[in-house]
């Protein structure tokens, strides 16, 4: 490949590289390259979430009372 992307013997451009060869952030999906299509996170995680906020909130709170 030349200087300016070019084939040294044919002169054709060639295509701009990226990681894989066809991933692109457009077509980037990290649920379906772990191999979890369709999943969602488990009720006991929402949970957790749910009560860490609350907890952090009521924290927040309790600095300026």
């Amino acid at each position: 490949m030349t200087v300016d992307g070019r084939c040294p013997e044919c002169s054709s451009e060639m295509e701009t590289p990226n990681v894989s060869g066809h991933i692109t952030p457009d077509t980037l999906d990290l649920k379906k390259l772990a191999g979890l299509d369709n999943e969602k996170a488990p009720w006991h995680f929402k949970l957790l979430m749910v009560l860490l906020c609350l907890y952090l909130g009521w924290r927040v709170v309790d600095l300026f009372v």
